[in-house]
């Protein structure tokens, strides 16, 4: 890739985020009713190639379940409200009303109750008594402290989630979580993440994931960049990490590993070439939150918002567009792609003559001459 000089003593890679990068019709097209979306991971279906981020304001066990009726996954935030609370939906209201410059100082004081295991088991009981795929999160530095609950209480997909997760992490002050040997010996399939290029992402298919998260610093809540100065534009890095899943086949013989953007992906069209880079699934927050059912009410924010020393996000203004249903599967009363995702992503496999993801992954893309959506 083209390198950039920056000054006398620093070059840097060309990189490009999907506001600048577009995807381009071929020879043939399809009716959009013959294009499939649908999606696996381990031994696991799903219709849609959609996952709700686990974040307060987009995933309760209430829309867990619904995400799961709906054809998606939803991915329970194992270290939010829902765990630290018998009952959080007054402290979810209270947060919703919070003056924007109250609300971080008064999250962090929210998210100061300790997380209770009894809560992890009942709630991610409650979404298996519905009797649809059950998927819960945790940090790399409570995953140690919480798996056992969190595998004992029947999980089907377990998500490790960070802002950044090497398989290499070096601590002086404790012993650092093992990726490749707890993953050995887990039980269930594995999906972990944010990775942002091609080394760490191959570095964490080694560990034996089932699949890699894309993603840093990119949702619409965070401010990341701001603070750490770390930003990783997402059409490059989806495109990196897939050529890390293509090379680690080549290693490993054939095991494949499922890459999933996670950040930035704010329409329909930012789904639609986040797969076109490469992307076997998206993890959806904002375009999530804007349900009507979503625990935030219109409000969104990211664990990363309350860090008890470091916050690198906000709560932010989203808006509430439509049922979920009709979010994922329209019809849509708007233009600007956040109502009907499925819908979206079908027509734009149609367009362009792919009739599955995997095909999808193939199509031609080209370097957009002027940053529009």
């Amino acid at each position: 890739m083209t390198e950039v000089e920056i000054g006398r003593a620093k070059s840097a890679r060309r990189v490009y985020a999907f506001d600048d990068v577009a995807i381009v019709p071929s020879r043939r097209t399809r009716d959009p009713q013959d294009v499939s979306i649908s999606w696996s991971i381990d031994a696991y279906q799903f219709e849609v190639p959609f996952l709700a981020a686990p974040m307060d304001s987009v995933v309760s066990p209430a829309t867990a379940i619904l995400m799961g009726q709906l054809g998606g996954l939803g991915v329970l935030n194992l270290e939010g409200l829902w765990t630290r609370y018998e009952n959080p939906e007054p402290l979810l209201a209270e947060i919703r009303g919070l003056p924007a410059e109250q609300a971080t100082q008064r999250m962090q004081a929210i998210y100061s109750e300790p997380v209770k295991p009894e809560l992890v088991t009942s709630r991610l009981a409650q979404i298996r008594a519905a009797g649809v795929t059950v998927a819960g999160a945790l940090s790399p530095q409570r995953t140690q402290e919480l798996y056992k609950t969190v595998v004992e209480a029947g999980v089907d997909l377990f998500v490790i989630r960070g802002t950044t997760v090497s398989a290499e992490h070096v601590s002086k002050t404790q012993e650092p979580l093992n990726l490749k040997k707890f993953i050995y010996e887990l039980d269930v399939p594995v999906i972990v993440g944010g990775a942002a290029g091609y080394t760490p992402a191959l570095h964490l298919m080694r560990t034996g994931a089932a699949g890699v998260l894309v993603g840093f610093g990119g949702g619409a809540a965070s401010t990341t960049r701001a603070s750490l100065g770390i930003h990783a534009p997402m059409a490059t890095a989806v495109a990196d990490v897939a050529g890390a899943r293509r090379d680690y086949m080549d290693e490993s013989g054939g095991r494949y590993v499922h890459v999933i953007a996670d950040g930035g992906l704010g329409s329909s069209g930012d789904i639609v070439k986040a797969i076109g880079m490469g992307a076997d699934a998206v993890m959806l927050g904002s375009t999530l939150a804007r349900a009507t059912e979503a625990p935030g009410g219109g409000k969104h924010w990211g664990p990363e918002a309350h860090h008890p020393e470091l916050p690198r996000g906000n709560r932010v203004e989203v808006g509430q567009v439509a049922p979920l249903e009709q979010i994922l599967f329209g019809p849509s009363t708007v233009t600007n792609g956040t109502v009907n995702l499925a819908g979206a992503l079908r027509r734009s496999m149609a367009t362009t003559g792919y009739s599955d993801l995997k095909a999808f992954q193939k199509v031609e893309v080209v370097v957009a001459p002027y940053n529009a959506r």
